[in-house]
């Protein structure tokens, strides 16, 4: 992990999301003030980490939360069997550090090259407590996380694999369209096994998933039906 001081004369921290308590069309903006992100950048560094890289892991006291400018990470927990369930890939602008009792509640590692800011808690905290307007957007985020849990929940819930694996494209494609990014092609940086550990299927469920996907697309394009 490489790590730099922010300058406060950047934008700073940026949380993204649909703001719960206002019509939105299921578009994404930004939630925070210019002076806002300039405010949490005093308190900031930011950090790099590599393709691969784990970033913290699931027990670890938590001394810091993470805002990601750029890349994709996947936060995931750990059975006693020693095999993995993705419970999230997060992307730009999304918050992640989720602990509990002083502890992280999850691992995380980056699926790309990851660059982030870093904030200390005790700062962070002491910052919320004193600007309500910078807390009561993070609920906001809190809200929308919240609701990408609930469809996580029912997507592993289906049976079917080919289902299962449509409506997890689906949930990326509609995650492109809400942050205004071109939906015409959906961002896949995670790869096949990523993707079991996400929607609860092997790697070889997953990928006769997609071959029957790529076959299904064929034969539509080959008879003008799209």
């Amino acid at each position: 992990m490489a790590r730099a001081k922010v300058s406060i004369h950047g934008h700073g921290p940026a949380i993204r999301a649909v703001d719960p308590w206002a019509p939105s069309r299921e578009k994404m903006h930004q939630l925070l003030s210019d002076e806002e992100r300039a405010r949490l950048a005093v308190l900031a560094s930011i950090v790099r980490f590599k393709k691969g890289e784990k970033i913290y892991s699931e027990g670890q006291r938590i001394n810091a939360v993470f805002n990601i400018i750029t890349g994709v990470v996947k936060a995931y927990t750990t059975a006693r069997d020693g095999s993995e369930q993705i419970t999230a890939f997060l992307f730009s602008d999304d918050l992640f550090g989720l602990s509990e009792e002083g502890r992280f509640a999850n691992s995380t590692k980056a699926i790309t090259p990851v660059t982030a800011y870093r904030l200390p808690v005790s700062a962070l905290l002491s910052r919320l407590s004193k600007d309500a307007s910078l807390e009561f957007h993070v609920i906001c985020k809190l809200c929308h996380e919240l609701r990408q849990t609930q469809r996580h929940a029912l997507l592993a819930a289906r049976k079917r694999a080919l289902p299962k694996v449509a409506m997890f494209l689906q949930l990326l494609e509609q995650i492109q369209a809400a942050r205004g990014e071109r939906s015409t092609e959906i961002y896949l940086p995670m790869n096949r096994s990523d993707i079991g550990e996400y929607v609860g299927m092997s790697l070889e469920a997953v990928s006769r998933a997609f071959r029957s996907l790529t076959t299904a697309a064929s034969s539509k394009a080959g008879t003008g039906v799209i």
